[in-house]
């Protein structure tokens, strides 16, 4: 499922397929776009995968299950073709009321998002339902922007039999990066690693170590903060396992997140930094040897980095307020938490955790709560797509050792400017 970064590089469909298949092909019923349409019951959102297109069905069967009258349509590019389009798209007559975005791009989308304040004010919404990274990362210049469905930490994710066989400790809910690195050591083997590393940057060991250093990627002013010490330590401290301790192959540039996630899936690399959403196709292949844990620091303490997406309007809907009672229909408890059972994603509603904790081992519950307690927003400016993409062209040099991590962010920094 597509929730920040199933915002991931998966194989993208053609945007253009998708559009061309429309509402009906990837809808939850009602009418199709176009001159005397309901507007607010249709949506814009990201459609790459079968399993993008099972959640946002998942959404709508279960705001059905609630109310047998409610109607929601959907449609969209692939994720990576999403962020551009959805300006273009909703500049047009015809254009859905609803849209979907990330808590990290909503600053993106702040031009074609509204405000939410008065709507919420005005129906009585309790926002505190919602996880407060969540609403921190929806809130641009004091404004909600959106409404989250889900919370998801980037986690550690690990081999419970293969720790286990090298004679190691569980990670508990506080791992310092010193064992960390002393457990990556340990199962560095045999032709296996310690750990997988992938060539992004979020969901990943440097923008997840990063801010467990105690960086982030912007700072309260707006301006990027990925060249200040906690930032700059953090992702060398990824660089390192790869070119200095020798726990973990580079990944290439053009890989994708596959090439990493299966060296983890194979057995060959016994960690791996990565988001919630990826729990059930690790399972999957490793049964009950799958663990969860917390992101490792340099002092122990969870520092977790949250990620997720939510339900906004455009701007140029016509009528706002009929939009909102549909968008409030996707977000209650019982959807989120109906939507976390079947399709896997963290909910954002707290009282909606056990229904996705069902059938999950206590411990790998316990890490993914404990980040979701500790967890501050991941919170992107408009040049973060530049800086993303620059990081997986230029992070071979710093895994190779030929470039430090302070002068390949400052950089990135400063040609993002």
């Amino acid at each position: 499922m597509m929730t920040v970064k199933t915002f991931h590089k998966v194989a993208a469909i053609a945007s253009t397929a998708v559009m061309v298949l429309g509402v009906a092909a990837c809808s939850g019923g009602g009418e199709q776009s176009g001159s005397g349409a309901d507007h607010t019951k249709e949506m814009f959102t990201w459609v790459s995968t079968a399993n993008d297109r099972a959640q946002w069905q998942a959404f709508v069967d279960a705001a059905k299950e609630a109310d047998p009258e409610f109607s929601l349509t959907f449609d969209g590019p692939a994720f990576s073709d999403y962020w551009t389009k959805v300006k273009t798209r909703m500049t047009d007559p015809d254009a859905p009321c609803i849209l979907t975005t990330q808590a990290a791009r909503s600053h993106e989308l702040k031009g074609i998002l509204t405000p939410l304040d008065d709507l919420i004010k005005a129906n009585n919404i309790d926002v505190s339902m919602y996880n407060d990274a969540m609403m921190q990362g929806m809130t641009v210049d004091g404004q909600i922007l959106a409404l989250p469905y889900d919370a998801e930490p980037d986690v550690l994710f690990y081999n419970k039999a293969m720790f286990k066989e090298a004679g190691l400790e569980l990670p508990g809910l506080n791992y310092t990066t010193e064992q960390f690195l002393s457990d990556a050591k340990a199962m560095t083997k045999d032709g296996k690693y310690g750990v997988a590393i992938k060539s992004g940057f979020m969901d990943n060991a440097p923008g997840t170590l990063a801010h467990s250093f105690g960086g982030v990627v912007t700072k309260e002013d707006g301006t990027l903060g990925i060249t200040d010490k906690e930032f700059v330590d953090g992702v060398q401290f990824a660089f390192d396992l790869v070119n200095v301790h020798k726990v973990a192959a580079a990944p290439s540039a053009a890989d994708g997140d596959d090439v990493g996630q299966g060296a983890f899936n194979a057995r060959t690399a016994a960690m791996i930094f990565d988001g919630p959403w990826m729990y059930g196709a690790f399972e999957k292949e490793l049964g009950e040897d799958l663990g969860v844990a917390v992101v490792p620091s340099p002092s122990g303490d969870t520092i977790g980095v949250i990620q997720g997406s939510g339900f906004g309007i455009s701007q140029t809907c016509q009528d706002k307020e009929g939009a909102f009672k549909v968008l409030m229909k996707l977000v209650t408890p019982e959807v989120i938490g109906a939507v976390a059972e079947t399709q896997g994603t963290v909910p954002s509603v707290e009282s909606q955790i056990e229904r996705w904790a069902a059938k999950k081992p206590a411990d790998n519950v316990a890490a993914i709560e404990e980040l979701l307690k500790k967890g501050i927003p991941f919170v992107s400016n408009n040049s973060w797509n530049q800086v993303s993409t620059s990081f997986v062209q230029y992070s071979p040099e710093g895994y190779r050792g030929t470039q430090t991590a302070a002068d390949m962010l400052a950089a990135i920094a400063g040609s993002a400017q």
